[in-house]
């Protein structure tokens, strides 16, 4: 079986992200286009799906941990380095209302639940989701790249020659 660990994750971020999209719980607050994510960026985020690819890194993060997380981990994880002009940069936690926001709302659609303490883990359902991504993303990579398919399990490689 294919996992989100075996495909890349910048192809499986994107294609999560357009299946996030289609699911009515998530959508992004009126306020997100005028927000920076957090002290340490200058600008608000370029692209306008910033929501559902944050989303996406979100359930993808959680599914490779495998235990849960909580809001501050997470700030921890997207924080960065804020520039001070010509004093050395400093580490900056990123905001912590939109990746509050974004767990909510996939809590909602039932795809994390809350482990009371620890934070928020991710469902059988969301599990599920993340392995059909996984598998639609691995079986585009073997259609442009004929010999990746040596990386399936064996049953995946009958499969995918017929």
């Amino acid at each position: 079986m294919v996992t989100v660990k075996d495909v890349p994750a910048d192809m499986l971020i994107k294609r999560l992200a357009e299946h996030l999209k289609r699911i009515p719980e998530i959508r992004p607050p009126p306020w997100v286009n005028f927000v920076k994510t957090g002290p340490h960026k200058e600008r608000v985020p370029e692209d306008p799906d910033w929501w559902y690819v944050r989303a996406a890194s979100i359930l993808r993060k959680l599914y490779i941990t495998d235990r849960a997380i909580g809001i501050e981990t997470f700030r921890v994880i997207y924080g960065g380095l804020k520039r001070r002009g010509s004093a050395p940069p400093h580490f900056r936690r990123a905001g912590g209302s939109h990746i509050r926001k974004i767990l909510q709302q996939l809590e909602k659609a039932g795809l994390v639940k809350k482990v009371s303490g620890e934070g928020r883990t991710l469902t059988p359902p969301g599990r599920a989701l993340l392995d059909r991504v996984a598998w639609e993303v691995f079986r585009e990579l073997v259609r442009e790249r004929p010999e990746l398919i040596k990386y399936g399990p064996p049953s995946l490689q009958r499969n995918l020659k017929s």
